[in-house]
């Protein structure tokens, strides 16, 4: 008997060359076209990042402002005055710092600037009390003669502060050997300065004085504490300077050791410094003689 094949058995697929080949290329493409995509967006990155670093190298121009000649016209005449070489004294400037001393002297001036009018009550000066809260004897409390006494409320003080002087005797030696001290110690550290002028003119400008002292300590107005010496004649100092924040005014016959040392720094106009130098000259000479 002849066998029928069955229709029902599927056929095999055929395994040639052409089945397949087809999706494998088209996957290769697709490979092949991610693989040169890759190093594109690399160059572009890198690119990009060269730009951005160009960028970054070259410095953007400022914008110019409006007033920025007027501004530096204004800087220019303000700095007009500046710092004067002038030959500080060694007897005054450059003198041996005894600290001890300078101790001394600084708490002389300031006891002496105490008012001393502290008072208080003793008992004999509270109003009342002048009879006995109750009898001596029988009531088997403490005996008491006043209700003014220490130990009540509304009583008197006992060895309280009373008006007195605190003033100390200081020789005058001590005094002008402690301010030199100071000063020197001030000049030894590049801290005592001499200008002209703080102000061009005869009219007083509190601006154009601070921009001086700004260029001249080198920091800004306000940020220190600033002890100007000037003569009381020149007005114009006193009134461009007077209201000025941490700015100290004093004249050359008043300079002392406190104002030194509180002071950062220490400026000198022109005329003050020769006065002063005189006055100490003059000091100098009758103690020696």
């Amino acid at each position: 008997m002849s066998q029928e094949p069955n229709d029902n058995t599927s056929p095999e697929p055929e395994s040639g060359p052409e089945s397949g080949s087809e999706p494998i290329a088209e996957a290769g493409s697709e490979a092949a076209g991610t693989e040169e995509a890759k190093p594109a967006r690399r160059r572009s990155a890198t690119a990009a990042k060269a730009d951005s670093a160009a960028g970054a190298q070259a410095p953007a121009r400022p914008a110019k402002a409006p007033g920025a000649s007027k501004a530096k016209a204004k800087a220019a005449a303000a700095s007009s005055h500046g710092v004067v070489a002038a030959d500080l004294p060694a007897e005054i400037f450059d003198a041996r710092v005894n600290v001890p001393l300078i101790h001394q002297v600084v708490v002389a001036q300031q006891a002496a600037a105490r008012q001393g009018t502290h008072a208080t009550k003793t008992r004999g000066d509270v109003r009342g009390g002048g009879k006995k809260p109750y009898r001596q004897k029988g009531t088997g409390r403490a005996r008491q003669g006043s209700i003014r006494a220490p130990q009540f409320a509304g009583g008197g003080v006992v060895h309280g502060p009373v008006p007195r002087s605190y003033a100390q005797k200081t020789p005058k030696k001590m005094k002008v050997a402690a301010l030199r001290g100071a000063l020197s110690d001030r000049a030894r550290h590049g801290l005592v300065q001499v200008v002209d002028g703080f102000v061009d003119g005869g009219e007083p400008r509190t601006r154009d004085a601070l921009s001086v002292l700004s260029v001249v300590t080198g920091a800004q107005s306000g940020t220190g504490s600033v002890l100007v010496v000037a003569e009381t004649s020149d007005q114009v100092t006193w009134k461009s300077l007077r209201n000025a924040r941490g700015v100290h005014l004093i004249d050359p016959g008043q300079l002392n050791t406190y104002d030194v040392l509180v002071s950062d720094r220490v400026i000198f106009t022109a005329t003050a410094l020769a006065s002063f130098v005189a006055r100490s000259g003059g000091t100098a000479k009758q103690e020696g003689e």
